[in-house]
């Protein structure tokens, strides 16, 4: 089965977030299975195309409305990433330092475009087409609707919605720079008003997952205005939860650490990360650790981490690290803030990162919204506590300490009290006896992606039956 993989993101490459961590493992541990799983991408300007030897395989042009641009497809010549890289370069509109901007209409577009140009040029072409999220929407219109991709439109096409709060919108005034198809059905362009790319894609594939079992749930409920279509469209949908690469994530042999450690030696290794953490951010090392890694946006509920951070620190013994960046506002509120025991990182630092999941006792993840969530499996792997709202894959994947075979903390909702309450129940509940054996129980969840690696290539089958 040969299967192609087409996205905005794919880590190391380009990554904004988890999508990329998702198209950077999934392919290879579908090829484990015995399929041949390829990535599509954008060729950006960025540190890894710079650094890194490609090889052009192919050149054309295509027409984006009345204007013309040149395109080339660029191959990774390394086999560092466990499958083949294909990137779409297209030095007007895509070949930028950043991956999204406010002219995302014409260089996505035009993206998808190129790429199943090249594909129809291809002597063996996919069995299935995996798109992810609006970037890539079109393309499942593109390949049953547009009169040049006909010989294509018996092949599969597979839809992941990483984040439905973002859908590709743009006017209807763009229609001709969509390459022509039958106008009888240009009813399938319109959600709300404008053509809506994520939308598009909902109702033009012939599969619809989304990362985590409840987020499809939540998503009939609540999507940004998509409601109504997922609910008609409930019979194609299903959620697969995503699973983290464990060979980039492995506390043994990750070599950003400041010591490496297994099960057997993890309260030795975790002390020796905490130790440099809490010297380099001048914290105490004998409280415990709460961190939080990840962008500072209300739906992580980072607008209520100010609040919560001061009346946590005010009634608890402990300290708290925050990495991250988002909104200048929160970062301005956290940045005020000069209670002893708190410091944070403005940005993002991935060797950080890893030692923070490494070093901390506990880690913050009060989300109001999260599709599926890795930091919380990161957290597990690396023995540190997670404490989560009941939401999305978070729901999925952590069970509260206080239930059968528990090992986090689980509150539901995010306001400043539920959180801050969590956070005390975190630091009371654990005696040194008790913690040590959670770590140890956690270490040993399995959410690597075998298991959701096997669930997508059954899916991929059942389009094939």
């Amino acid at each position: 089965m040969n299967i192609l993989h087409i996205s905005a993101e794919c880590f190391p490459i380009a990554k904004v977030g988890g999508l990329a961590d998702v198209v950077g493992a999934l392919p290879k541990y579908q090829k484990d299975l015995g399929t041949s799983a390829n990535v599509i991408m954008p060729f950006y300007n960025n540190k890894f195309t710079q650094s890194n030897t490609f090889e052009e395989i192919h050149s054309d042009y295509i027409a984006l409305g009345h204007q013309y641009y040149n395109f080339k497809v660029l191959k990774l010549t390394s086999n560092q990433l466990g499958f083949d890289l294909f990137c779409i370069d297209i030095p007007d509109l895509i070949y930028k330092e950043y991956v999204y901007s406010s002219d995302d209409t014409e260089r996505f577009l035009a993206f998808q475009i190129a790429a199943l140009d090249w594909i129809l040029t291809l002597k063996k072409q996919p069995n299935i087409i995996h798109t992810h999220d609006h970037h890539t929407g079109l393309i499942p219109f593109m390949i049953s609707q547009s009169f040049k991709y006909k010989t294509l439109k018996n092949i599969p096409t597979v839809l992941t919605i990483h984040n439905a709060q973002y859908q590709g919108w743009f006017s209807h005034e763009n229609v001709n720079l969509i390459p022509p198809f039958n106008r009888d059905n240009i009813g399938l362009l319109d959600w709300g008003g404008n053509i809506n790319s994520l939308a598009i894609a909902i109702k033009c594939a012939w599969k619809v997952t989304t990362v985590s079992p409840s987020y499809m749930e939540e998503l009939k409920i609540k999507a940004n205005g998509l409601e109504d279509l997922l609910n008609h469209e409930s019979s194609k949908c299903i959620g697969i939860l995503n699973g983290i690469d464990w060979s980039v994530w492995n506390p043994k042999t990750d070599d950003k650490l400041i010591k490496n450690y297994d099960k057997s030696t993890v309260i030795s290794g975790k002390s020796s990360n905490k130790k440099w953490l809490c010297k380099e951010y001048n914290l105490d090392v004998k409280k415990p650790l709460f961190v939080f890694i990840g962008r500072l946006v209300g739906e992580k509920g980072a607008d209520l981490f100010p609040e919560i951070f001061k009346e946590a620190l005010a009634e608890n013994n402990i300290s708290i690290l925050l990495l991250g960046s988002g909104y200048e506002k929160i970062e301005e509120a956290l940045t005020s803030i000069s209670q002893e025991n708190f410091n944070k990182f403005i940005g993002y630092d991935e060797k950080l990162a890893h030692i923070m999941y490494a070093g901390a006792d506990f880690l913050l993840m009060p989300s109001r919204v999260e599709p599926c969530g890795l930091n919380q499996m990161y957290s597990l792997r690396y023995g540190t506590v997670p404490i989560v709202n009941a939401i999305g894959g978070l729901k999925d994947t952590i069970i509260d300490i206080t239930k059968e075979n528990g090992f986090g903390v689980v509150h539901h909702g995010v306001t400043i009290e539920k959180v801050t309450s969590a956070i005390t129940k975190a630091s009371i509940y654990f005696n040194q006896k008790e913690f040590r054996k959670n770590l140890k129980k956690m270490m040993q969840i399995d959410h690597s992606w075998g298991n959701s690696a096997q669930a997508y290539v059954n899916l991929y089958k059942s389009l094939k039956n």
